[in-house]
């Protein structure tokens, strides 16, 4: 596993273990959207102190001006409803169920949007071993989700 790829994974178990801890501090304060909001606040402070210290040339008035309106509002609007929804979710089916339909989703999109090289990304067309991983994700999906009591009758 390269270095990229180890970063991946460590993002991703970052997630895992944010989702959680969120997802609990919204069932201890009674609203999920108040612990939506309060992780985005939190995160708010700490990215833009990030930015603050690491930051040594911001975008010209030009490069501000020329990004798409969508792209402005579109991200943040579908990060707070995946995250939202994470902290909603969570308490009501386990991290475990809740991360790998989480992950599929991700990964299937993720998938079309790299064949169709959406957003100027690079193109990875679909391929038959990427169908054959995909078909195996989904099968993954469903035998992590068995109810492994109602299986042996």
């Amino acid at each position: 596993m390269g270095y990229l790829s180890l970063l991946a994974f460590i993002a991703g178990a970052a997630i895992a273990i944010q989702a959680s801890m969120n997802a609990q501090l919204g069932v201890l304060l009674k609203s999920s959207m108040v612990g939506t909001s309060i992780a985005f606040l939190v995160s708010c402070i700490f990215t833009i102190t990030a930015m603050m210290l690491s930051t040594k040339h911001y975008p010209q008035i030009g490069d501000i001006k020329s990004v798409p309106i969508y792209l402005w509002f579109t991200g943040g609007a579908l990060s707070a409803t995946g995250v939202g929804l994470f902290y909603y979710l969570i308490p009501k089916m386990g991290v475990g169920s809740m991360m790998s339909y989480a992950l599929s989703g991700q990964i299937l999109v993720a998938i079309v949007a790299s064949h169709f090289g959406w957003f100027n990304l690079p193109e990875k067309p679909l391929d038959m071993i990427k169908a054959i991983g995909a078909i195996a994700l989904i099968s993954g999906v469903v035998l992590l989700n068995l109810d492994s009591n109602n299986v042996h009758g």
